[in-house]
């Protein structure tokens, strides 16, 4: 059995590397291609090229990005024609991805196509439902509110859950976090999430640079820790430097920690909004597109929240700060609000712990419910 995985940002290459263990587990003699990151590299499939230079957001990136995507299309597309895989599982990133599932159905038409992770058909452009029904096999999603979208459009859909509801911060150690970077037990520690994406640290940072210097204004104490993704890791090194106050730099592989240890937490929307709330941090979620591709895109935009959680429980629990609201005035209000009441951020973390259950919190780990989706999808021709 050979089985190809396309992923083409941070997130996507860790679901996955994921997937590839599973059904490793399940399937010694599998063999596994494809397009990824690090982390699918590290599980033996090393990507024809480096998706890092696929790491788009917007309409308008998008347009300036055409010629470079249409030939990781065509890259790709010629991978799966020379490994002619039983099935291609086509993660996230929807851009890049619908567009390959095109591709690979023109010329490989028996090759089952798995789309891991559905478009937020919910928030924005609901006809992508109808697009990806008529592009590949079988959906796996993340959450139950995503399958009826599809299931009406005629797509088999299995809900597998979220990889980012079952990470294990059992052994993330706030205290020792602390400690090992010198902060004080009690010091107000907030803590900077910027994105993993380029378009999102060079719209973002500059923000949240200026919101902090006017929380640090009238607290000095207030520490600041940032996360810093390996995708974006030298530009975000090189901007943090140049900062004129002092910033705990925090690689991935303690981002659990920082984020048990936070007061409070400054997140660009994403994934990691959930991690966050696993660890009990209240946070102020942020986000900025260029203006021009907002322009474009905001007739498009359908749903109430951008954040998971919130769209789960129906409710702003966490402050979004999107566009024109994504300002140092405003951020630097919401993050000092909470930094300066106890009691707001007891109240918040608690709900925002209820919506993960809402989101399916619990239950079977996603990588072995996707893992079996595949091949069950392989196995049963006639599943479509």
């Amino acid at each position: 059995m050979r089985i190809m995985l396309v992923a083409a940002e941070a997130s996507g290459d860790a679901l996955g590397a994921g997937l590839i263990q599973a059904l490793r587990v399940r399937r010694r003699d599998v063999q596994l291609v494809g397009v990824g990151g690090p982390k699918m590299a590290a599980e033996g499939v090393v990507s024809p090229f480096d998706i890092a230079e696929l790491s788009i957001l917007g309409w308008l990136e998008g347009l300036r990005a055409y010629g470079r995507v249409k030939a990781r299309v065509a890259d790709t597309v010629a991978l799966a024609v020379r490994e002619k895989p039983d099935a291609v599982v086509l993660i996230d990133s929807w851009g890049f991805t619908i567009r390959v599932a095109k591709a690979i159905r023109e010329v490989l038409p028996e090759t089952r196509l798995i789309k891991y992770v559905g478009p937020q058909v919910w928030a924005s452009r609901p006809g992508r439902a109808k697009t990806l029904a008529n592009a590949v096999d079988h959906l796996l999603a993340l959450y139950a509110f995503d399958a009826p979208w599809f299931e009406r459009e005629g797509l088999p859909t299995t809900v597998v859950g979220s990889q980012a509801l079952h990470v294990d911060m059992r052994k993330a150690d706030p205290a020792a976090f602390r400690a090992s970077r010198g902060m004080p037990a009690e010091a107000p520690l907030l803590l900077v999430l910027p994105g993993s994406r380029p378009s999102e640290i060079r719209l973002m940072m500059p923000v949240y640079e200026a919101a902090i210097a006017r929380l640090k204004v009238d607290r000095p104490d207030l520490v600041v820790s940032l996360v810093v993704a390996g995708t974006v890791a030298d530009d975000v090194t090189a901007r943090v430097a140049a900062w004129p106050y002092r910033v705990d730099v925090v690689s991935e592989v303690d981002k659990y920690a920082a984020m048990k240890a936070a007061t409070v937490a400054l997140a660009t929307s994403g994934t990691v909004s959930t991690e966050l709330a696993l660890a009990g941090a209240p946070m102020v979620i942020g986000y900025r597109f260029a203006p021009l591709s907002y322009a474009i895109m905001k007739p498009f935009f359908t749903g109430k929240y951008a954040t998971l959680f919130n769209h789960a429980a129906d409710a702003e629990i966490a402050r979004e700060l999107i566009q024109a609201d994504a300002t140092p005035e405003k951020v630097a209000a919401e993050v000092g609000r909470l930094l300066d009441d106890p009691a707001a951020r007891a109240t918040q973390s608690a709900r925002q712990t209820a919506a993960l259950d809402l989101m399916g919190r619990g239950g079977v780990d996603p990588s072995e419910l996707a893992a079996d989706a595949v091949l069950k999808v392989i196995a049963d021709k006639g599943v479509r």
